[in-house]
């Protein structure tokens, strides 16, 4: 009997959307997924009321990252104020599925980071998942070399190192809106743009 599989439902990219928020809490819900996936820019310069409650309303694991719209302090006070969990830094398994992650960008406005901080986030968060099988990498950014740069903004070389280095199973990330639904491989790698479409994933 082949192992059931674990359904997450991964976006990115809400700016403070807290229409989109409602309607993916309940596209997430729909799909009967078994995490949901935070990948950054949360908020915006909005008000950004109502971003995570929805999915909390649901009943729905929620995992999240910044992206370079969302402090860190912002980040992690919706996360523990939902009971939610920011993986910037750190990691989680759900059902023998090992998640690691780091949010940011190469640039502003309030969470920019370095190619440096980058990589050191995500050897410290990949760090927590020894004797675990199946990763998956959380990026708020696209990776160099990856279908997304068709945008003009390049992408991390960190990003491109770890996952040569760590070998996740999959790679999701937002960050280049027009790139949303984009996937490819790198290496073994499924890398997914989420962005802001909402994307069902078994692994």
């Amino acid at each position: 009997m082949e192992n059931k599989k674990l359904r997450v439902f991964a976006f990115a990219d809400l700016h403070g959307d807290s229409k989109r928020a409602e309607a993916l809490a309940e596209a997430a819900y729909l799909e009967r997924a078994d995490l949901t996936v935070l990948c950054g820019d949360i908020t915006g310069l909005v008000d950004s009321k109502n971003l995570i409650k929805p999915f909390k309303n649901r009943g729905q694991r929620v995992l999240l990252i910044p992206g370079n719209w969302d402090s860190l302090a912002t980040t992690d006070f919706l996360a523990n104020f939902y009971g939610m969990k920011n993986i910037h830094g750190y990691s989680a398994v759900y059902d023998k599925v090992g998640f690691f992650g780091a949010g940011g960008a190469d640039i502003g406005p309030f969470n920019a980071v370095s190619e440096k901080e980058l990589m050191e986030t995500l050897e410290k968060a990949y760090s927590g998942l020894k004797g675990v099988e199946k990763k998956v990498m959380l990026t708020h950014m696209h990776p160099s070399g990856s279908r997304s740069e068709f945008s003009g903004l390049k992408g991390s070389k960190s990003i491109r190192k770890a996952i040569e280095k760590f070998k996740p199973d999959v790679l999701i990330h937002g960050h280049i809106h027009e790139g949303s639904g984009f996937e490819e491989r790198i290496g073994n790698t499924r890398v997914i743009n989420v962005a802001r479409k909402g994307i069902l994933i078994e692994i």
